[in-house]
């Protein structure tokens, strides 16, 4: 199976440092199913392309799902895994271009933060969704899509298309986000992943998926395709996304329908969960899904707000815009502003507000805008309340001073409302490993945010009461702390 790298920028051999192998030399890397070669077709100051072959042994493959696989047919050793990309082509591109993957280039620190020209081919893809599923997931992300159906004969027409297409992405991206598109939408298109699902895989996907599955239209369907249908694994993966993109878990289901694919039965898919069922007994999805706890705190936040009779009300650190929207559905909250350091965040707060045909009346009550909260902006001041909802812990420790002069001391609205998670409450989530997010530059125990906010609170001339959002254990508190500051 092949996948090529491509780049007009100038000089395009800086892909040689980006992907930290050099266009002079052949490279292969040992795999447990087979042989990674990198080489380079063309390397030129104008063009320069890069080409991963992956060589599957058949044998190798098989030896290396272990003497108890249940499978002992012939399909085992004869299918197309050595011609079209799968999730092994996935496995090998994370082994081989690992530090390519992290953004990271020692000799060239500059260039893995430049977005490059790309264009990027595959010739045989397995594509259960077909032409349209490829270009619904990767044109979200930035890419022009050429996806072409390969017909079964092209001797034979009548006999119509295989489930491959021949892929072709182009645009102009970090290369660090385009391996990670294709390390986590190849499996997915596929539908199939050739080892075993563990549960370190939901970090594997949050860590690929960081800066942009939270907000893809199809992120239920990423998850449950790349977690290979394991009901737990996906839920957990669904509750992080959701923690990240502020989204609740409704609007993480698949944008197009799942139907089984040709040649799967009820039988068949009852061997396969029999196969795991040692593995994992709760893999049914839920009959009484529990309320996603970002809908519990956003509900929060606003029946706070009422309470404190705000009228005027700034999200700081708006992300998406889910509070904003749920503000300005309250005709009592007659002026609302959202304003995030993330230029990205904000245009699609501003695609999911629908702010182009927003009524006049509504639009005249929202502002957004771009903004620090560590540099003073006479754009925080004037308003009833200021929300913090979940901000605090993405800043660094040393920064928090600023934050806190730039806030309490600065903007100094009569109620502040900060809510961030209780890191306590982290031993509940299954699989969870560090914190809930990589951008957490810490998490916070209960009696550590009570001594922050108690001490900003005397410091800036306010008084702070507690609260708990979601379920709350009696031993170690609720999955998320609230503090309510009102000025004297």
């Amino acid at each position: 199976m092949l996948l090529t790298i491509s780049t007009t920028a100038s000089p395009a051999t800086d892909l040689g440092f980006l992907l930290h192998k050099h266009p002079d030399r052949v490279q292969e890397f040992g795999q447990s199913f087979g042989t990674a070669t990198v080489f380079y077709p063309e390397a030129g100051e104008d063009r320069c392309t890069a080409a991963l072959l992956l060589e599957v042994d058949p044998i190798a493959l098989v030896r290396s799902r272990g003497r108890n696989s249940p499978d002992f047919s012939l399909s085992q050793y004869v299918n197309d895994r050595p011609y079209a990309a799968s999730s092994l082509l996935a496995v090998a591109l994370a082994d081989v271009f690992r530090t390519a993957r992290a953004g990271r280039c020692k000799a060239r620190p500059e260039l893995p933060g430049t977005a490059l020209p790309l264009e990027i081919r595959i010739p045989a893809l397995p594509c259960r969704g077909g032409p349209d599923l490829a270009r619904e997931l990767f044109e979200p992300l930035g890419w022009q899509v050429e996806a072409l159906a390969v017909p079964l004969d092209e001797a034979f027409p009548e006999w119509g298309d295989s489930r491959y297409v021949s892929l072709t992405l182009r645009g102009t991206l970090r290369l660090a986000d385009a391996l990670n598109h294709l390390y986590v939408l190849l499996p997915v298109l596929d539908d199939g992943k050739h080892y075993w699902v563990a549960p370190d895989e939901v970090d594997k996907l949050i860590r690929a998926g960081e800066g942009w599955l939270a907000a893809h239209p199809s992120r239920g369907l990423i998850t449950r395709r790349y977690l290979g249908r394991r009901w737990a694994l996906a839920r957990t993966a669904l509750a992080r996304l959701a923690e990240l993109g502020d989204e609740t878990e409704e609007h993480l289901e698949p944008a197009v329908d799942e139907e089984a694919a040709p040649g799967e039965t009820a039988a068949t898919e009852a061997a396969s969960a029999e196969a795991s069922a040692e593995a994992e007994q709760d893999d049914a999805p839920p009959e009484d899904k529990p309320r996603p706890l970002n809908t519990l705190r956003r509900e929060a936040v606003l029946a706070t707000l009422e309470e404190l009779g705000a009228t005027s009300v700034i999200d700081l650190g708006c992300g998406q815009g889910e509070l904003v929207g749920a503000l300005l559905a309250r005709p009592r909250f007659a002026r609302v502003a959202g304003a995030d350091v993330s230029s990205l965040a904000l245009t699609i707060a501003a695609r999911k507000l629908r702010l182009e045909r927003m009524p006049d009346a509504k639009r005249a009550r929202l502002t957004l805008f771009q903004g620090a909260l560590t540099y003073t902006d006479k754009r925080f001041t004037g308003y009833d309340a200021a929300v913090l909802m979940e901000v605090v812990e993405h800043v660094d420790p040393p920064r928090l001073a600023a934050l806190e002069r730039v806030v309490f001391g600065h903007a100094r609205p009569q109620h502040v409302i900060v809510t961030t998670p209780n890191v306590e409450y982290n031993v509940r989530y299954e699989f969870l490993t560090g914190l809930r997010h990589n951008d957490h530059r810490f998490e916070w125990t209960r009696a550590e945010f009570q001594e922050w906010a108690t001490r900003v609170a005397a410091a800036y001339g306010y008084q702070v009461t507690f609260r708990p959002i979601g379920e709350e254990d009696a031993e170690i508190g609720s999955p998320t702390q609230m503090g309510v500051f009102s000025r004297d």
